[in-house]
């Protein structure tokens, strides 16, 4: 009976440190730039607890409501100036005629009238939304 000799070989090491170092420049870019994405209107949302939502490939088309009552659309030109419903139906119905299954949302700033809130859903059910969701804030914990 022969005998094989069995051969050992080294172990490849491979040299982390690069990666290390890439993946601390990649950490900082996003640092730096994930403030920067944040746009749109400032308002205080109310707070409640709620689910957090899922992610999807598509941005959801968000509709803000200030404190004045005054709407907000953050999709195209002008995503900082108000929207008077008239003008607003018919921008929000062709941009779910062109994207449709998007999300929408609301944003209502917690002292916006809830009038203004509520007319704005009404408003984008009326351009085509299957169903409008609300945006909140977690409460915070008191310790």
């Amino acid at each position: 009976m022969a005998r094989h000799r069995i051969r050992k070989r080294p172990i490849a090491e491979i040299n982390v440190v690069p990666y290390i170092d890439v993946m601390l420049v990649l950490l900082v870019i996003f640092m730096i730039t994930a403030p920067l994405l944040t746009q749109g209107v400032k308002v205080e949302l109310p707070q409640a607890p709620s689910k957090v939502l899922e992610s999807s490939a598509k941005e959801p088309l968000v509709v803000s409501v200030n404190e004045a009552g005054e709407v907000f659309l953050n999709y195209g030109d002008g995503q900082d100036r108000p929207l008077a419903p008239e003008v607003l139906l018919p921008r929000v119905s062709a941009l779910l005629r062109h994207r449709p299954g998007i999300q929408v949302l609301v944003k209502g700033d917690r002292n916006a009238a809830y009038g203004a809130v509520v007319e704005t859903m009404a408003l984008l059910q009326r351009a085509g939304a299957g169903s409008v969701g609300l945006i909140t804030e977690a409460p915070e914990v008191k310790r």
